[in-house]
């Protein structure tokens, strides 16, 4: 069994970005060939490197990882939109992605679902988590940035060339290093790098054990 388990580079100013710390220190469940891989941030690219690993690797199951600073809890995506949008909810910012571009309610695939829900077993994810004693929940949002467009791209390749992948999305908040020198670090949730891959390894192990006849 084949799973491939993506995280991001920092961006937004940020040295770093959790989804990738944890990428680099998942072990592979027995009998699961562990495919790591760090992503870009940035939205063609992405695209581009999502085909070709999935072509390369053929994986049973694809979890991605991001990160969702100012969550308090590790969160299991639902659902993917069709929407590259880097506009804040009342259009006064922009953040472009790392290579500059500002997409505004661009759709991600032309002839994609206008939404995809995710293939991975939501509830039994968050449970798992919750029993090592750590903060997770299900979000219905995985927002318009990259993230989103990372889970939709996937979840449309699975659907359109590989239906026998397994697909979804989870993100991480922010770690405290990360936000140590705000002002509003009171205010700003993270959470401790050792309790975000011991969660992600139980969402390993159990991925396995739900798909290991795939």
């Amino acid at each position: 069994m084949k799973i491939l388990v993506t995280g991001f580079e920092p961006f937004n100013n940020e040295k770093i970005n959790p989804s990738e710390e944890i990428v680099h220190r998942l072990k592979a469940p027995m009998g699961v060939t562990l495919i790591k891989e760090i992503l870009p941030v940035e939205f063609e690219k992405t695209k581009v490197c999502l085909r070709e690993l999935l072509q390369l690797h053929q994986p049973d199951v694809v979890l991605s990882l991001g990160q969702a600073g100012g969550r308090e809890e590790i969160t299991v995506e639902r659902v993917a939109i069709n929407i590259n949008n880097v506009k804040s909810s009342n259009g006064s910012k922009m953040l472009p992605d790392n290579a500059g571009a500002v997409p505004v309610d661009e759709q991600i695939e032309k002839e994609g679902e206008t939404a995809y829900f995710t293939t991975l077993p939501l509830w039994k994810m968050v449970e798992v988590m919750q029993k090592k004693g750590i903060s997770a929940a299900i979000s219905n949002s995985a927002g318009t940035y990259v993230c989103n467009h990372v889970m939709y791209e996937t979840l449309y390749l699975a659907a359109e060339k590989y239906p026998h992948v397994k697909a979804g999305f989870i993100h991480v908040p922010f770690l405290p290093e990360q936000i140590a020198h705000r002002e509003d670090k009171e205010r700003v949730a993270a959470m401790p790098l050792e309790d975000m891959v011991t969660a992600l390894q139980e969402v390993l192990e159990l991925l396995m054990t739900e798909y290991r006849f795939i």
